[in-house]
């Protein structure tokens, strides 16, 4: 791990509804344009991963979320900097995902998960689902 690049804790959110999981394609906006994502964002100083996560779907999605058992944890060397990645089980608890930020999303069931070109740093957490976990 590089001590001088930006190292940068990130949480995601593996929405779960009727046995299929929410994947998100970022736009072309973002870094990482257009790859698959678990929607989350930054934690913010003072914040829990949970309640990051919970504050950035709201943001990202327009809806409230349950925040459940972590995933995985992925530490991934880019470029612009050193991710850090939390990914925890959600549910849905108010209204459905709204785009606000990304381009598409899609409900997969796990073991079509790799039919989408990911992140880096969410493919750990893919395999897992993936097997089940």
């Amino acid at each position: 791990m590089n001590p001088i690049k930006k190292q940068i804790h990130v949480v995601g959110a593996v929405i779960i509804k009727d046995e299929r999981i929410l994947c998100a394609k970022r736009g072309n906006t973002k870094t990482l344009a257009y790859l698959w994502e678990f929607p989350g964002g930054k934690i913010e100083l003072g914040e829990t991963p949970e309640e990051a996560l919970v504050r950035e779907i709201k943001e990202e999605m327009l809806c409230d979320i349950k925040v459940g058992e972590k995933v995985e944890y992925t530490i991934y060397d880019y470029d612009f900097g050193v991710v850090h990645l939390t990914t925890f089980k959600c549910k849905i608890k108010e209204s459905m995902p709204t785009l606000t930020e990304h381009v598409e999303v899609k409900w997969l069931k796990p073991s079509e998960l790799g039919t989408l070109e990911w992140a880096p740093a969410d493919i750990p957490a893919v395999q897992q689902l993936m097997k089940g976990r």
